[in-house]
């Protein structure tokens, strides 16, 4: 039964060119129903407030997904404590119903779990990428379509355009607020039934939105760091959850001189140089770490370039079936292998036995456990897909 969404605050004021935006991202009738995951921050809230004010039926639903007992007293979190507050008191102010789901034992499952894991393997990992994959946008999309929705909108900035072969996953207007590199692993199906309204906007204009419509969160940080870990330390989660991560072993140049001891591989990261405690007077940065031999290998910043790596747990939202049939016509992609880094020239094609991709100019501090991103080089915003970095072909 479709729901009436009372006036959204201060909703008179709204300028008529961000709710046809908010229509235009949808592209479904008015009155339609949409659920609209609200974590309690600006981006989600305005989502959901914009949709409301645009004529749809929206549910808000939020995740629980740590103790907010412990958590709630963490500024720039989400899907805790004062963050479902928010949120509930926001869905109060838009008029519109609200759920809140205790995800917590997946989230630690699917999540945190897997975060400890692949420190221990020597790898860096990016939870947020596995959030999206696992809880938001497999297990939250059933609970979408268990409430009747037809979509379900997020707070993410990134762009959903309908091209000849179907939805595809662009990259955000703003450039600054882009978060297309946390988002490869979205499925053609996933994408089918997502919406993110806020892909076309820039930040100030969702601020200001949030303003005009006289939400609280307008002015709330934006959610900052890894949201379980407390104070930017990932080592004390690692150290709780996997205390063996903090054996000793070796710091080895990559000549084969042990240069000192190390506390656990689980606190070095590919790149790093801070906290090595070791010199032979040039720079030394961590080049590889082998976990199973308990070694961190260090070596001039040049070995940190690399000419090609291999993929796992690849996903293919371009043109064309799979992947393997990307690579099999060794095809030209744009490789982004940081969030922070701008996607470089590369070809796919099989690395070591397995999906990969050499790049047109080495890349420097490309780690495992890290996604690695594919564009389109005729379509740069496009996605086509990516996969996490298994291992790394250096250029020397």
């Amino acid at each position: 039964m479709a729901v009436m969404n009372a006036p959204v605050l201060a909703s008179d004021r709204l300028s008529d060119g961000l709710i046809e935006a908010a229509r235009d991202a949808v592209r479904l009738p008015v009155g339609t129903r949409i659920v609209a995951a609200m974590s309690g921050g600006v981006d989600s809230t305005v989502t959901a407030a914009l949709l409301a004010r645009a004529g749809y039926d929206v549910v808000g639903v939020t995740l629980q997904l740590y103790d907010h007992g412990a958590a709630i007293q963490k500024k720039g979190a989400c899907c805790a404590g004062q963050d479902i507050h928010d949120a509930r008191t926001a869905a109060d102010a838009i008029g519109i119903p609200h759920y809140v789901l205790d995800y917590e034992s997946r989230f630690k499952q699917q999540v945190i779990e897997d975060f400890a894991d692949s420190y221990l393997r020597g790898e860096t990992p990016i939870p947020c990428i596995r959030c999206n994959q696992t809880v938001k946008f497999r297990d939250l999309l059933d609970v979408a379509r268990d409430l009747g929705a037809e979509a379900m909108a997020t707070g993410h900035y990134v762009r959903r355009e309908v091209g000849p072969n179907g939805p595809e996953l662009h990259r955000a207007v703003d450039p600054a607020r882009d978060q297309s590199y946390f988002l490869f692993a979205t499925t053609a199906e996933q994408l089918a039934y997502l919406r993110f309204p806020l892909g076309g906007l820039p930040k100030p204009a969702v601020r200001a939105a949030a303003t005009e419509l006289g939400l609280a969160v307008a002015d709330k940080p934006d959610s900052q760091d890894i949201c379980f870990v407390p104070e930017g330390r990932y080592t004390t989660v690692i150290d709780r959850l996997r205390p063996h991560g903090a054996e000793p072993g070796d710091i080895v140049h990559m000549d084969g001189r042990v240069l000192g001891r190390h506390e656990g591989v689980t606190r070095y990261t590919i790149g790093q140089r801070r906290g090595l405690n070791v010199a032979v007077g040039d720079p030394l940065f961590v080049v590889r770490i082998d976990a199973d031999a308990r070694q961190v290998i260090v070596g001039p910043r040049e070995a940190l370039l690399t000419r090609a790596l291999s993929l796992k747990e690849t996903n293919w939202i371009g043109d064309g079936p799979t992947i393997e049939d990307a690579m099999s016509r060794q095809r030209s992609v744009l490789a982004r292998v940081r969030s922070t880094r701008e996607p470089a020239p590369a070809r796919l094609g099989v690395v070591d036995g397995q999906p990969g991709l050499v790049f047109g100019a080495p890349e420097e501090g490309v780690a495992p456990g890290q996604a690695c991103v594919l564009y389109d080089p005729d379509e740069p915003s496009r996605v086509l897909g990516g996969g996490f970095i298994v291992g790394t072909v250096r250029n020397h």
